[in-house]
């Protein structure tokens, strides 16, 4: 898929650094988002942090020498609820464990979803600006907010993703039409149930990627893909961005048996562990990606977002790497 990002006119290094997309909130934003939520705050004050946290995380980024960055979603709680709140068709229930001991507000789909304006894009925009380096589009895909909300209104699980599919696209062409050119599309339920996936979650992936002219990126944790693999194959999107080292690298006996054909964000940091791997573990892990994918393949960045880390966590993380990553360029006779 490198033909279709110089296309684009994005030339990457080989094996391209980035990361899922959220990053801790410091804690003057989490002070600030409990006084927001109490009325102790304005929206206006809050935006200011927002907007403040962003811009470091921006910077770290850069200096910690990441290829393709993200916003940091400092403007975001749950990744469900934040777009609930703002599509048409949606009411908010109280919180809901997750897992373990964290919670979310389920979003509840209540009449026909719509689209009310762009979601995300000033903050694509505001990002974008702050670095010469791509910046990704980030939306929540349409079957991880139906299967994450209590559907009242549809009739079908079908119905309920379908309509998201069509009201996600238009965030999805704001975005584009924004400037945006990578655009990742998070599905952590993809495997929820694995029938779904051959009876409607490709037509929905259709209608959201429908042309537009950008590098699609879906990114799915949480899986069980021995149960949709070889078939999620077949969605209309360039990179599968997958959580890997949680699992200790099992998928990679399954993608042996099967090639896999497409680019692959390859998660070579557990994010649910507080240990911060260090550069051989890293670097063993890019190798063993690289028994599985060409390098021209291959992407690397953690398993999923990392906003549950400290900050420390987070950029020592992001530092292995880096650090790896520099050292199986050279390997391979790059950088």
């Amino acid at each position: 898929m490198r033909e279709k990002l110089e296309k684009l006119g994005l030339n990457l290094p080989l094996l391209p650094i980035t990361t899922v997309g959220s990053f801790p909130k410091p804690p003057y934003l989490i002070d600030a988002r409990r006084k927001f939520a109490t009325k102790l705050l304005g929206a206006e004050e809050l935006k200011k942090l927002e907007d403040q946290a962003t811009r470091e995380w921006v910077a770290l980024q850069e200096k910690i020498g990441l290829d393709v960055l993200v916003d940091g979603e400092m403007y975001r709680g749950d990744m469900a609820t934040y777009f609930a709140q703002n599509l048409g068709g949606f009411k908010i229930s109280g919180p809901v464990r997750s897992y373990g001991n964290r919670y979310y507000r389920k979003p509840i789909i209540t009449g026909e979803v719509k689209w009310r304006g762009p979601i995300t894009v000033d903050w694509w925009k505001f990002a974008q600006k702050l670095t010469k380096r791509p910046v990704k589009g980030m939306i929540t895909g349409p079957y991880t907010m139906m299967d994450w909300s209590f559907n009242e209104y549809y009739p079908s699980r079908r119905d309920a993703c379908l309509d998201l599919a069509k009201t996600l696209h238009e965030e999805v062409v704001a975005l584009s039409n924004a400037g945006a050119k990578i655009i990742q599309i998070d599905e952590p339920a993809l495997s929820v149930r694995p029938e779904e996936l051959s009876g409607f979650v490709g037509e929905a992936m259709r209608m959201v990627t429908r042309g537009i002219n950008a590098y699609f990126i879906i990114h799915c944790c949480y899986g069980a893909f021995e149960f949709i693999y070889p078939q999620m194959l077949d969605l209309p999107v360039d990179n599968f961005d997958l959580e890997m080292s949680n699992s200790e690298l099992d998928l990679v006996e399954l993608f042996h048996k099967y090639p896999f054909t497409k680019d692959m964000s390859f998660g070579v940091v557990d994010v649910h562990s507080h240990i911060v791997e260090d550069v051989g573990l890293v670097k063993k892990r890019i190798q063993q990606a690289l028994e599985i994918l060409e390098p021209e393949q291959l992407w690397i960045d953690p398993d999923c977002g990392l906003k549950t880390r400290t900050r420390e966590e987070t950029i020592g993380k992001l530092q292995a790497i880096v650090g790896a990553t520099k050292e199986v360029r050279k390997l391979l006779g790059e950088g």
